[in-house]
């Protein structure tokens, strides 16, 4: 099946005003130049509120973000990620501040489907929404400041079906009665990222 069709908005460095009407929850991503958070910047971020259009912003200083820093940090906005780890620790490392209220559907979807290995965004569309994600512009380069269709459009993508995703993956938690200790998970994120840059993101305590 093929994807939802998409209002794509681009933007440079913050979101604008009109972001903030009627918003109760929004997915959120990130694209940087590579994974390492202390060699690799911080590039571009994603948003959509659930409403088909997705509002990209496109860095290039990281002290002109007041919009985006003050929306991670409403506790009463539900941020949602697909593997929230990474990306929120990437927007702490370069905005300074500190998600409040997230929920990570790579985290929902090992809790609940336990039946499977396969927890990637495209996996989870495929699976559960039976949309089929084309993942061909992972690898390139997020730092130029001329980004094509085709990366606006795969950006896109990663923010597009979260809200979905996260109504089946909070069906499935109920009926295995895994939402609380979901939230529990949920809540230790923040922790985490500040442990993965204290240290590094292989150390690992809980390990024997």
């Amino acid at each position: 099946m093929k994807g939802t069709c998409m209002d794509i908005k681009l933007f440079k460095n913050d979101l604008p005003n009109e972001f903030f009407c009627n918003i109760k929850s929004v997915a959120i991503d990130t694209e940087t130049m590579g994974l390492c958070p202390y060699r690799d910047r911080l590039c571009l971020a994603q948003f959509c509120k659930g409403d088909n259009i997705s509002y990209l912003v496109q860095f290039n200083c990281f002290d002109k973000s007041p919009n985006i820093c003050k929306l991670l940090m409403d506790k009463s906005i539900i941020k949602i990620f697909h593997f929230a780890r990474f990306d929120i620790m990437m927007l702490y490392k370069y905005l300074g501040v500190m998600v409040e209220n997230i929920y990570c559907t790579k985290i929902a979807s090992k809790l609940v489907r336990t039946y499977t290995d396969k927890h990637s965004l495209k996996d989870l569309c495929k699976s559960l929404l039976n949309i089929d994600l084309a993942k061909t512009e992972t690898c390139t380069d997020w730092g130029n400041p001329n980004l094509t269709e085709e990366q606006l459009k795969y950006a896109s993508e990663d923010v597009i079906y979260l809200h979905k995703l996260k109504e089946k993956l909070d069906t499935l938690l109920e009926r295995e009665s895994r939402a609380e200790i979901c939230q529990k998970c949920f809540s230790f994120l923040p922790t985490r990222v500040y442990f993965d840059l204290a240290t590094n993101q292989e150390y690992d305590i809980f390990k024997h």
